[in-house]
């Protein structure tokens, strides 16, 4: 059965118009880019198919451009396109936090790491540095390391940020393997970069650990 002969209100480009986008399975959000499906199948079906074949919706995004052309149902010019997409969607985040308006939803941060660093191969320790009105200056990636671990040095942090003019900081680094949980070693770190930051009258407001799920907040722990 061909999507124009269901029910007008399961459409996914109806439902969307109707609903909203939260409303479709991801099946669903791929069929409508996709917009046709291949010989023989509807776009959410052969979405359906590429989802599976590939082990869900993080990891097919995950791919390079090169990649997503050579996967069956996509071709260059789909895989183009939802790079560019996808790609638009970090630019959106990095304009909301870029300076000129106060970070009011530190979650914003959180999300924003979730973006640069969910998913690399190897753990990497980045920042944020803000105004004294917590607007942000620049972003950093600081140090990255293995599948495991990266060395984190609390001096070259306060070094950046200094150099930034900054007055507070917001950082993050990544688990590879998924685990969200923060180790006895991201909060130790955490005790010694606010320690040294806490030196120079600068302040730490946050800790973000990126892995699987939504990114967790040392602050919210009571961590930092």
């Amino acid at each position: 059965m061909h999507i124009r002969d269901w029910p007008v209100d399961e459409r996914p480009r109806e439902k969307l118009l109707g609903r909203g986008p939260g409303a479709l399975s991801d099946a669903e959000l791929l069929a409508i880019f996709l917009g046709s499906g291949l010989r023989g199948r509807d776009a959410v079906a052969t979405a359906r198919e590429l989802l599976a074949a590939e082990g869900g919706l993080r990891a097919l995004l995950q791919r390079s451009p090169k990649e997503l052309r050579k996967l069956r149902g996509l071709g260059p010019a789909r895989a183009c396109a939802l790079t560019a997409a996808l790609e638009l969607g970090q630019r959106m985040l990095h304009a909301q936090l870029e300076r000129g308006e106060a970070l009011g939803d530190p979650q914003a941060a959180g999300r924003y790491f979730a973006q640069r660093l969910r998913g690399l191969p190897h753990e990497v320790f980045a920042a944020l540095f803000l105004d004294t009105r917590h607007r942000v200056i620049a972003f950093e990636e600081l140090f990255q390391g293995t599948l495991d671990g990266a060395e984190v040095h609390p001096r070259e942090v306060v070094r950046r940020a200094l150099g930034h003019n900054a007055a507070a900081v917001i950082v993050a680094h990544n688990h590879p393997s998924g685990n969200p949980e923060p180790s006895a070693a991201d909060r130790a770190v955490t005790a010694r970069l606010k320690q040294a930051l806490a030196l120079v009258d600068l302040r730490l407001l946050d800790h973000f650990v990126i892995a699987d799920g939504p990114p967790v907040s040392l602050a919210a722990r009571g961590w930092v």
